[in-house]
């Protein structure tokens, strides 16, 4: 796969670039993190070399210094939010988060329940999280916030909250997921600290949109596709150009609270720090693109995946009309077309060839394979199949799963599992490649081929199972679906 992206480069001048930012504050840096700190796909997507852990690698390099706070709605606590992408609460997945970065060797400092106001489910984590030896705290809701200034920057507003007791000058403030109070949990800090005398800091790292990126440059049109459900958009920061006279890219809702946190600080502090919302920001990406052209291309293929995704989502009934009428002003903004993606054309050709159900995927090499629905295998997972064997140099014609395995597991999902076909879907059919391959090396062989196929694109001409899509995109391949269910009914598993 081409590169565009040195992540090398990047962990070396971002690392430096937050230092320096700690030493202009006087030794305590306050860094709101924003997006995801690990399993960061989506920029690996559209930067390509970009490692999905760069960012918490980058931390590590730092981890003498650096203290992490977990920040998280009380009132998401309480109505029992889920994370989408991993099915489970938002209070679980603080517990994880502390699990993952310790087994990284990053010091967690505390857990902050924001927005708290006595919920029971929340007081109840609050007990547990005691009980496991974490500390906790507890900040309030403000009345005016965040646009009544005076009152926010107060003993009744800020001063009402507990104080956070930090021990590092690094301090990375992150969360569960967005509306955690990231933001109030930094400025909350900043005022006790002023109180205290402590010279501390606020710094915020998103990595998109890449403010010296152009506004119309596809990787942050790509972030505008990924935010479609916010409602966010990518905007001249006016401030940076009145202040600077040069252009930078920041987003709508920055630009818009600006002004407040300008006020904030002032009165926190006596004087701002920043002169433009971009200016708040530590990202460093941009300058480490070494290919712009592929860097283009991969965004431009992003923005069409989720074009695809939000049409079948349409159709399942959790999106809608206007999320798709989004994609497709993006799509012409960056000169996007099905045409960009050769397995698209390729998937619907061999449908109608076969009248059936069918996928095609784009190998590392620029060679296209496709798969059809048979008795025994799905689209996906013969595609998955053929494109082993087209990676590996096998030919077309071997039977890679004996019919001493295929034949009993079909039989197996219709008799004992009350399936209403016997084909095998993807991870039922690599669990027969498998023991195929303990006597068979041909099919150890094309086992061993799958780690190639991480980054190729595959289309397939009707919406998959959840099954067939969670696995392939486990596997690294990036999916898209046509708008339409392979069978006219309405429930659809």
């Amino acid at each position: 796969m081409a590169t565009g992206f040195d992540n090398q480069a990047y962990l070396k001048v971002q690392s430096q670039e937050i230092r320096k930012r700690i030493a202009q504050f006087g030794g305590k840096l306050y860094l709101e993190f924003g997006g995801k700190l690990f399993d960061d796909y989506h920029a690996s997507r559209v930067l390509p070399g970009f490692q999905p852990d760069s960012k918490i690698r980058m931390l590590c390099t730092l981890k003498e210094d650096v203290e992490i706070v977990i920040a998280v709605n009380a009132a998401d606590i309480e109505k029992n939010k889920i994370r989408g992408d991993l099915g489970i609460s938002y209070d679980e997945d603080v517990l994880r988060l502390i699990d993952t970065f310790r087994a990284m060797g990053l010091y967690v400092g505390s857990v902050v329940l924001t927005r708290y106001a006595g919920q029971s489910a929340a007081e109840a984590f609050y007990r547990r999280l005691s009980a496991l030896d974490i500390r906790c705290y507890r900040h309030f809701p403000i009345a005016g916030y965040p646009s009544a200034v005076s009152h926010i920057v107060s003993d009744e507003g800020l001063g009402a909250n507990e104080y956070v007791e930090t021990e590092r000058s690094l301090v990375v403030v992150t969360g569960p997921g967005p509306g955690s109070g990231k933001m109030a949990t930094c400025l909350s800090q900043l005022y006790h600290e002023h109180k205290r005398g402590i010279a501390a800091g606020y710094a915020k790292f998103e990595t998109f949109p890449i403010w010296n990126l152009p506004l119309q440059h596809p990787v942050n049109l790509a972030y505008e596709a990924a935010t479609v459900d916010l409602s966010d958009v990518n905007m001249i920061d006016p401030y940076h150009l009145e202040a600077y006279g040069k252009t930078a890219v920041n987003y709508n809702r920055d630009v818009e609270i600006f002004p407040v946190l300008q006020a904030i600080f002032r009165r926190i502090q006596g004087d701002s720090p920043y002169a433009s919302p971009t200016d708040m920001g530590v990202n460093m990406a941009g300058f480490c693109i070494v290919d712009d052209e592929v860097c283009r291309k991969a965004a431009r293929m992003e923005i069409l995946r989720r074009y695809y995704t939000a049409c079948a989502e349409k159709l399942r009934g959790r999106g809608d009309e206007e999320s798709v009428q989004k994609f497709e002003l993006l799509m012409k903004q960056a000169e996007v077309t099905p045409e960009l993606c050769p397995a698209i054309p390729a998937a619907l050709k061999k449908a109608e060839e076969t009248g059936a159900p069918a996928g095609a995927m784009v190998l590392p090499d620029g060679r296209l394979v496709t798969g059809k629905t048979s008795e025994t295998l799905g689209a996906a997972s013969a595609l998955l199949l053929n494109a082993l064997k087209a990676v590996g140099g096998l030919d077309h014609k071997f039977d890679l799963i004996s019919a001493q395995v295929l034949e009993p597991v079909c039989k197996f999902k219709t008799q004992y599992l009350s399936h209403k076909n016997p084909r095998l879907h993807t991870d039922e059919m690599l669990i027969s490649l498998t023991i195929s391959a303990l006597t068979n090396p041909i099919a150890r062989l094309a086992t061993e081929q799958l780690p190639a196929l991480r980054g190729c694109d595959a289309h397939f001409s009707v919406i998959l199972s959840t099954e067939d899509e969670m696995l392939l995109r486990r596997l690294g391949i990036h999916v898209s679906c046509q708008p339409r269910y392979e069978v006219a009914r309405l429930y659809h598993r």
